[in-house]
């Protein structure tokens, strides 16, 4: 006999069953309401648990000028948020007698925003007592930061409080979009590199990151380091910032000018292949010119007659004719197998009987072309191949990514002896500039390798990477071709483009105070398969060359790309490298006052209007009488407004009355002193052009309407 009563266990096995099955179908109900109904509150909450190992952000390294300046740092950015649950009762009690407060002074840091829109919008958050609630949907510096800090409820511990911030490493450019293409930037949202050379040394910027533990002790979190971040490193460019500046400005200028679409400039130091400038200019839809392509090295393209150069190099370097070699280019139109080559002078005759010398400094399209057609017809390959010598077909691996290598092909025949990529007229079109794709990064490492007696240097845009004043790792130039061509034919080379400026077309590229040599050119833009005249006809001007032409310190490119004419790569290309010489040539010049001083007279500069009081201080440094009837002390740091006027031996300044709700008088003043009277009222500031303001376009004494815009004629 069983000594187990089923009747009396068995219901009780049955009960226990029947309750863990409810219990399971309990759970997994919940389990399932969980995963749906409040999933995404929980992944919410997931997403602000504390981790046992938390990442530490290292700071990000600088970039620098070649002196030093800072064209790109790191600095905290904050995005700030409330937590409605932290301080329990205590806490709420102090919001619902604050909450007027604070949107009161969130409106006076924020005014985009009124007080009645963050009210509306924190008290939404606290009938949910969300625990993440933003503040403002942007990043803010940390001067903000510490501002909405001082807010009532704000400046408790997060713990009672409930304000918190999370911190963001954001990259900021003190010089604005000076450069902005070659130094580059990052995406905002996730502090990775885009593009320039925060993309190509990111690994270096970047430093390494950290890890921390998070412990709770007495309901507080503690950050116990395990291993700490290593902070990026700083790299030194070869970038010059008042060179960058120069080089936008004429560019710009010349673009503005004739209606540019897109340019590009570069300047080079010969001796060690340094990038001291690259400007990327293209006009937007709203008229203005950013850099938003670096196009100095991705923008391929048939660079025309500068290219001619290059061709001449490989005729002389091979022997096949000499700078007297004359071309009977006739009238400036000749048939080449089946095509008609034209100068541009054609319809007034062209050139007649020219050597080959001066078919590059008037860029004879027929001079160049029946050289090169003339002596390489048989065999196409021997130029190229003299192409590839000189240089301009080389792969430059500069550290930028976007690099376009240029594109010169090499014919090829197959078995049958036939041409597979060649035509009849393949080879004097090459010639001159077409049917190759050659970006100007390496158009302008050809001209440098040229006013460097040969030597080809690699473009250099770092020199060193740096840490606390530790240099960690040198680039030093590198030679890319020890000889791009004979020495008898550099030499010729150079004495050709120095004609082409002295007594060619790039006459306006030149200056009277230094000898330039370079070479000038004027594309028509192929339009893919529309081919060359589909409509407007756009065109690719370029003017390439160095300075001083005796003793070369600089290369320098520009390129305009513009539609229509008058389109001259000479009068329009070739000025804004005038401009881009003088100025770079000009911070060379070293004069000594005693040289220039005249005994038998008093030198009396030009003074501009202003803070008169700064002025009479330099004035009476230098020895110069002045006549004022105020008083104050330039000590005291207090401003003295008024205009200058220079007189035989002395400068007399006079103080004018200022009135805060009024427009002043600012004609006569430099940008600095006018820009700070005019926005310090309110207005905002526009200029135009460099010196002193010659006209204002909001009168002088109208009532000041805060925000309004006031345009500054400078001369």
């Amino acid at each position: 006999m069983s000594k187990f009563d089923n009747d009396k266990v068995m219901p009780r096995y049955f009960a226990i069953a029947v309750l863990l099955t409810l219990v399971g179908i309990a759970v997994i109900g919940k389990a399932a309401y969980i995963m749906t109904a409040e999933k995404q509150y929980w992944t919410d909450v997931a997403s602000r648990l504390v981790r046992d190992s938390v990442s530490v952000k290292p700071n990000r390294g600088n970039i620098l000028s070649c002196d030093g300046q800072l064209m790109a740092s790191s600095i905290p950015e904050f995005k700030i948020y409330m937590d409605f649950q932290a301080g329990g009762l205590e806490k709420d009690t102090m919001w619902n007698d604050s909450v007027d407060l604070i949107c009161e002074g969130l409106h006076r840091i924020f005014p985009a925003k009124s007080a009645k829109e963050f009210k509306r919008d924190l008290e939404k958050g606290h009938k949910k007592m969300a625990r993440h609630w933003p503040i403002w949907h942007r990043r803010i510096d940390y001067g903000t930061y510490t501002e909405v800090k001082k807010l009532p409820v704000f400046r408790q511990s997060k713990y009672f409080g409930g304000f918190h911030a999370e911190e963001y490493n954001s990259r900021r450019r003190p010089f604005g979009s000076l450069a902005q293409r070659t130094v580059g930037d990052l995406f905002g949202s996730k502090d990775t590199a885009r593009f320039g050379l925060e993309l190509s040394y990111d690994s270096i910027l970047r430093g390494t990151d950290g890890i921390t533990h998070r412990r709770k002790v007495l309901n507080k979190f503690m950050n116990i380091p395990v291993t700490p971040p290593i902070n990026g490193a700083d790299i030194i460019t070869t970038i010059d910032v008042s060179m960058q500046d120069l080089a936008e400005r004429a560019l710009i200028d010349e673009l503005r000018e004739v209606n540019g679409d897109m340019g590009v400039a570069i300047l080079m130091e010969v001796k060690t292949g340094d990038v001291k400038a690259m400007v990327n200019m293209t006009r937007c839809a709203d008229g203005e010119y950013r850099e938003i392509m670096n196009n100095a090295i991705s923008y391929r393209c048939e660079p025309g007659s500068v290219f001619k150069p290059a061709s001449i190099m490989v005729a002389l370097d091979d022997g096949v004719v000499d700078t007297s070699y004359v071309i009977h280019t006739g009238s400036g139109v000749m048939e080449m197998h089946g095509r008609f080559m034209k100068d541009h002078n054609w319809r007034r005759g062209g050139y007649q009987d020219i050597n080959v010398a001066r078919s590059l400094e008037v860029s004879s399209n027929i001079g160049v072309s029946y050289v090169i057609d003339h002596f390489y017809y048989e065999h196409p390959e021997k130029y190229v191949e003299g192409l590839y010598r000189t240089g301009i077909a080389e792969n430059l691996d500069i550290p930028l990514v976007g690099y376009a290598p240029p594109i010169i092909r090499m014919p090829e025949k197959n078995k049958r002896g036939q041409w597979l990529n060649w035509s009849k007229t393949a080879l004097a079109w090459m010639s001159i500039g077409y049917e190759t794709q050659v970006a100007p990064i390496n158009t302008v490492t050809f001209y440098n390798a040229i006013a460097n007696d040969g030597k080809m240097m690699k473009p250099r845009f770092v020199t060193k990477v740096v840490k606390n004043g530790e240099t960690l790792m040198e680039f030093p130039p590198v030679v890319l071709k020890e000889q791009i061509c004979k020495p008898s034919t550099v030499r010729t080379l150079q004495t050709v483009l120095e004609h082409v400026v002295s007594q060619g077309l790039g006459k306006k590229a030149g200056s009277p105070l230094f000898k330039v040599a370079g070479k000038t050119g004027t594309a028509q833009v192929s339009k893919g398969a529309a081919g060359y005249r589909s409509g407007t006809v756009d065109y690719w001007l370029s003017f390439a060359g160095y300075f001083p032409a005796d003793e070369p310190r600089y290369t320098c490119l520009v390129c305009i790309r513009k539609s229509g004419l008058p389109a001259s790569g000479g009068g329009m290309s070739g000025l804004v490298f005038h401009h881009i010489s003088e100025g770079v040539m000009a911070r060379h010049l070293k004069l000594s006052i005693d040289d220039a001083r005249d005994t038998t007279s008093v030198m009396v500069p030009d003074v501009k209007g202003g803070n008169v009081l700064a002025a009479d201080y330099v004035l009476s440094r230098l020895g110069i009488k002045t006549e004022r009837e105020w008083s104050g002390s330039y000590a005291d740091g207090n401003p003295v407004w008024g205009k200058a006027r220079r007189k035989a031996d002395e400068v007399e300044l006079s103080q004018m009355k200022t009135y805060g709700n009024t427009a002043p008088d600012v004609t006569g003043m430099g940008a600095r002193d006018a820009v700070y009277m005019l926005e310090s009222r309110g207005l905002k500031v526009r200029l135009h052009g460099r010196g002193k303001v010659k006209s204002q376009s909001y009168p002088a004494g109208k009532p000041i309407h805060k925000g309004a815009v006031c345009v500054l004629t400078m001369e």
